[in-house]
């Protein structure tokens, strides 16, 4: 009697229901602690067939609590699902118990019959409430529980069962979350109201940012991995994250592109067969196929990047020549004294008088006036590999610096172009331009030195010093001349050619930016600009042909008045002596001539020193730097052949 009573009880307590003999005990606090236990009374053998049933009981129990508290909204769409597949299990456990209730009924149950009957279930059971203890007490949701549904899995290799059960409920706890991932990767959008995906998106950076911002992070970070991620996933989480950027950058070029999608490339399920694996790969390609195709063809990236490279890297320089002529006034001014509007239109006058109004992108060509000097810009920034940075302190900004200095041109850059030439790239490409207008400067300064020697090459110039000042002018015209080669020849023209090469074959934008990146920082390294202990030596050397230049028209015409007293005094010229016969005025024109001369030698001690003192500096760091052996040859050179 006793057996059938306690039966009666056990099979009450597998739905969680206590009985008679049979009473259940909660930890306080601890909602998810709950025990069964028989009254003492029972005879002790029916006590141990009962505790052997218990585990399953307490199990049940635990499901069934589970089910009711993930059931709701604030779990998450993953909690949802697991919660769902845990309800469908527990029927077919709820209508394991109503058959063998049916039995008890039909006198055809034992308590032995009751043990063996629910011992293949409690594997199970256990299996599932281990998972579900794990998940309430670290308050798992989306990925998180999908990892632990699949180590369990992994963890019962012994128990085919067990393993197949979990496995089943891992596929359906998964089918909210690759609902998610076909959006993202087929539509560039985060449909994630619970916050459970793998991808964050940060709202509060806009795509504005890339033409403003020189740090701006849009690109790497609007859109970024999570720490938790599927582990199924794991090994394509990158392109999973790439896919739906690039379709998003068409959503937000008014583009509603979608991904062609087959009954084959749906993601509700992923298993053994990897099929998921070719439906990202497959979304991936057409994807970065389409952006390309877009940024390239639509966009004219290519075309773009010619335009910059025509004006910012002075590949056509006519323009250049014409403004300035035009604004040489406006640039010889104090930086914080130019206007910038006047030298705009002056600029777009340049540009339509020129070659340059045949390009169609001269339209978005501004100009701009930088606070400080090239090599304290260089200083700022900080994300630049520059070397011996504590050594770029030493050269002082110059006291007044004038719009030559700090002029700079600007290119006026839209979406989705911006992501390639965004406002750092932009900013290096003035560095370089600000360093080719400066040389350019020097060099017309010199030609216009060079110029005023040529026009007194007729007049008997012996026994004056300026036959040694057309020596030194002709060495730094060709010191700068071998710069500038060097600098467009040796390394913009080559660099550039390699860039746009690799652009032609480049698979996605990811690659673009990454060749074009790399081009621009090449480009800084092999101009100097990342090199303080060189680019200080030349600007150095810069400055003293600025100083010559300027000295030039006074040292002349010193010179040419020296033979001209000779002639007031006899009427004669060409012998190279003086013959007055006024002692005062043969010492004031000797005077005036040793100050020319020392003058003049003085600059040319000087530039020849600077131009030396570079010979060490360029053979030391040419080994690790190959660059360097062919600005030395060029520059080493021009300044040896006098």
């Amino acid at each position: 009697m006793l057996e059938l009573i306690l039966i009666d009880d056990l099979l009450f307590a597998l739905v969680g229901i206590e009985g008679r003999y049979i009473s259940i005990k909660r930890v306080h606090g601890k909602a998810d602690v709950v025990s069964f236990q028989v009254d003492a009374s029972m005879d002790l053998a029916l006590q141990e067939f009962a505790k052997r049933i218990f585990p399953l009981c307490e199990s049940y129990l635990l499901i069934d609590e589970f089910v009711e508290s993930r059931s709701q909204f604030k779990h998450g769409l993953v909690n949802h699902a697991f919660a769902a597949a845990l309800r469908a299990f527990l029927l077919d456990y709820q209508a394991m118990v109503a058959q063998l209730e049916h039995q008890f009924r039909l006198r055809r149950l034992s308590i032995q019959g009751l043990w063996f009957y629910c011992q293949p279930m409690t594997g199970s059971m256990q299996a599932l409430s281990t998972v579900i203890r794990k998940v309430s007490a670290n308050n798992y949701a989306g990925s998180a529980v999908l990892n632990l549904l699949q180590s369990q899995a992994k963890a019962m290799a012994g128990d085919s069962a067990v393993r197949s059960l979990l496995e089943k409920m891992t596929h359906s706890a998964s089918n909210a979350y690759l609902s998610i991932l076909e959006r993202w990767i087929y539509e560039g959008v985060i449909d994630d109201p619970y916050d459970e995906f793998f991808i964050a998106e940060n709202k509060s950076l806009q795509k504005e940012s890339l033409t403003q911002d020189y740090d701006a992070k849009y690109w790497r970070q609007r859109y970024s991995l999570k720490k938790d991620i599927p582990s199924f996933l794991a090994n394509i989480a990158g392109t999973i994250l790439t896919t739906g950027k690039y379709l998003n950058v068409m959503r937000e070029c008014g583009y509603n592109v979608q991904v062609p999608v087959s009954e084959n490339s749906k993601l509700m399920t992923f298993g053994s067969n990897h099929q998921y694996l070719e439906c990202v790969k497959a979304a991936y390609e057409f994807a970065s196929g389409e952006l390309l195709s877009l940024i390239k063809e639509k966009y004219d990236l290519i075309g773009k990047l010619r335009s910059i490279k025509h004006y910012l890297l002075l590949d056509q320089g006519d323009f250049l020549v014409h403004f300035m002529d035009i604004a040489r006034e406006e640039l010889l001014k104090k930086h914080d004294e130019i206007s910038v509007e006047k030298l705009q239109s002056l600029l777009d006058l340049a540009l339509r008088t020129t070659a340059a109004a045949a390009d169609p992108c001269h339209e978005d060509l501004t100009c701009c006036v930088e606070r400080s000097s090239v090599l304290k810009g260089l200083s700022r920034l900080k994300d630049l590999d520059i070397k011996n940075v504590s050594h770029g302190n030493d050269l002082e900004e110059p006291i007044s610096i004038t719009g030559l200095e700090t002029f700079s041109l600007s290119y006026k850059i839209q979406w989705p172009l911006s992501i390639v030439i965004s406002r750092k790239a932009l900013t290096k490409y003035q560095l370089i331009f600000r360093f080719l207008f400066h040389c350019k400067h020097v060099e017309r300064q010199l030609c216009g030195a060079w110029q005023m020697h040529q026009g007194v090459r007729a007049l008997n110039s012996h026994g004056t010093a300026i036959s040694r000042s057309s020596l030194l002018c002709r060495s730094m015209l060709r010191f700068i001349n071998s710069l500038l080669h060097y600098l467009t020849f040796e390394v913009l023209e080559p660099n550039w050619h390699v860039m746009h090469g690799r652009l032609q074959t480049a698979k996605s934008i990811d690659e673009v930016i990454q060749h074009h990146d790399f081009f621009l920082d090449k480009c800084l390294k092999e101009c100097l600009l990342l090199l303080p202990e060189l680019i200080k030596k030349v600007e150095k050397l810069k400055s003293l042909c600025l100083q010559y230049a300027a000295a030039t028209q006074w040292l002349i015409s010193l010179s040419i008045d020296i033979p001209k007293l000779d002639e007031q005094s006899d009427g004669s010229v060409g012998s190279g002596k003086l013959k007055s016969k006024n002692p005062s005025q043969v010492q004031k024109v000797m005077t005036r001539n040793s100050a020319v001369t020392d003058s003049i030698l003085k600059f040319e001690r000087e530039f020849n020193a600077e131009l030396q003192s570079l010979r060490p500096i360029l053979s030391s760091s040419s080994q690790a730097e190959p660059y360097l052996t062919h600005l030395a040859q060029w520059i080493l050179g021009a300044g040896n052949d006098q």
